[in-house]
């Protein structure tokens, strides 16, 4: 077999996918993505598209792949990439549920987004799915993994919670306070959002992108942005890409001392929450000089992003300054050191087989950031010293507490480098054509893939939030834990429920 250049797109039949793959991955390539497709509108079938991402290197600059799989639409079936891919096996079964796209000897082949109330054989992504139809119990209940042995008992916790969160159900299987197996179970809100973009403009897809994840409105529509830019062959100039970095890094230091306070009081030390909640209003209201948004909305737009002003580098050397004092407390508080300390370890073989990304996988020794691994201001950024690999919910906290320092320089030498006013200029966007649009999100990798018809108008866009693959971790993490801790892991990873649950 020849192998596929690993620079374009190329078209496979379903049973080369599996040696394809493969060797990809033995390349360095990570799967980033997963999307069933529906062409038949337009005269084709049903596709599967396969996106592979790595690092450049200066051997082989190449940093994309793709792989099509073209599928025959009364019987689609795909040979399961499971087996050498843990991410795959997850994007498989998400494909099957709203596709109908069976991936063939799937090792764990029950519904992953649609809960068992969701009638059999409708799949709400086909194109003549119609409206949804009512639900009722006809393919449950769901089967949790049961634990049994002298004193093991279960403990149910959720869908609904006591806080102002997204609902996800976790049950543990414990002996005494000691988790012997714990089960997350998500995508009890599924909105459908990937549908919601389907005939709209990009300019029309912006309001969406930006409330995929509320706390990642940045990350979210900076990919799309990038896509559709992508899939026009449109080149924005220096000062657009720098200041999406400045407000990238802006929604990163925001919510990375939400998290430093929100730790610290899982271990009932609410004075330090009380503070890092006083510098977050901060970086709220400094969002909102900067953009005319607290969350940073309305900035970004496809060729273009406009600002009121840049940050103050004096406004945030301060913050920075009085974060640190919080961190340095929290450190050397003998209490939060124990508590924070050798809890719910991820190791590095761990996170890789996972495919962990962001913060949870550089706190295990990962070297994962699409800031640098998929650049796109025309100089390199300097790339943060993280020297705390161990794994655990000191690790998290000491990375967050670090990348909030390195943002805190980004900006600086971002907002006081020499600039040209941004091309206004909005070419017409016209075509059918697909992008992809990689972006390092305050919580890991958001990848965004679009297609466009020759109206100018989506027809696919599939979604991919850093939560898809670190909500498996989790569980992982807390192994052998106690169940007491689980507030403060649960933090220490603070994933997305939204961002997952699409």
């Amino acid at each position: 077999m020849t192998s596929i250049p690993a620079t374009s797109a190329s078209t496979i039949v379903a049973y080369e996918l599996p040696d394809q793959a493969r060797a990809l991955l033995a390349d360095g390539f990570r799967l980033a993505l997963v999307a069933g497709h529906d062409d038949r509108p337009t005269g084709g079938g049903l596709r599967a598209v396969y996106l592979f991402t790595r690092a450049a290197t200066t051997i082989d600059p190449a940093r994309r792949a793709e792989l099509h799989v073209p599928l025959d639409p009364d019987r689609p079936r795909v040979p399961s990439l499971a087996g050498m891919s843990f991410p795959a096996g997850r994007f498989e079964r998400e494909m099957r549920d709203l596709f109908g796209i069976t991936p063939v000897d799937h090792p764990l082949p029950r519904r992953l987004v649609r809960h068992f109330h969701w009638p059999r054989g409708w799949y709400p992504m086909l194109s003549d799915s119609g409206e949804p139809p009512a639900f009722a119990d006809v393919d449950g209940p769901y089967p949790f993994r049961t634990v049994e042995g002298p004193g093991v008992y279960e403990i149910p916790v959720g869908p609904v919670h006591a806080g102002m969160i997204e609902p996800g159900h976790f049950r543990f299987s414990v002996v005494g306070e000691t988790i012997l197996n714990l089960k997350a179970r998500l995508w009890f809100v599924h909105r459908g959002i990937e549908k919601l973009f389907q005939g709209r403009t990009p300019s029309q897809g912006i309001d969406l992108a930006e409330r995929i994840s509320g706390d990642t409105s940045v990350g979210h529509t900076l990919a799309f942005c990038a896509a559709v830019e992508d899939a026009l062959d449109i080149t924005v100039t220096d000062e657009v890409h720098r200041r999406r970095a400045v407000l990238l890094e802006l929604e990163r230091l925001y919510n990375h001392v939400t998290d430093i306070g929100a730790l610290c009081n899982d271990v009932a030390h609410s004075v330090l929450n009380s503070h890092a909640g006083r510098v977050r209003e901060q970086l709220l209201r400094l969002n909102d000089q900067v953009t005319g948004h607290r969350l940073l909305r309305g900035a970004i737009q496809p060729t273009r992003t406009i600002l009121r002003t840049l940050p103050n580098p004096d406004v945030l050397g301060a913050i920075a300054d009085d974060v640190a004092e919080i961190v340095g407390l929290a450190l050397g508080h003998s209490v939060i050191r124990d508590r924070f300390a050798g809890t719910a370890v991820i190791t590095a073989a761990q996170a890789t087989d996972i495919g962990a990304l962001g913060y949870v996988a550089r706190a295990s020794g990962l070297r994962v950031d699409a800031r640098y691994d998929h650049p796109s201001l025309p100089g390199p950024l300097p790339r943060p010293v993280l020297d705390d690999p161990d794994g655990d919910v000191l690790a998290r906290f000491r990375i967050r507490a670090q990348e909030f320092h390195h943002s805190v320089a980004v900006i600086t030498a971002l907002a006081t480098a020499p600039g040209e006013e941004p091309d206004a200029a909005s070419p017409p966007l016209t075509g059918t054509r697909s992008g992809v649009g990689i972006v390092e999100g305050w919580r890991g990798t958001i990848v965004h893939r679009v297609e466009l018809g020759p109206d100018a108008t989506l027809t696919r866009v599939k979604i991919v939030d850093p939560s898809f693959f670190n909500w498996p971790a989790l569980p992982v993490a807390l192994a052998d834990t106690i169940v007491p801790d689980f507030p403060l892991v649960n933090k220490s990873f603070n994933l997305s429920y939204a961002g997952n649950d699409l």
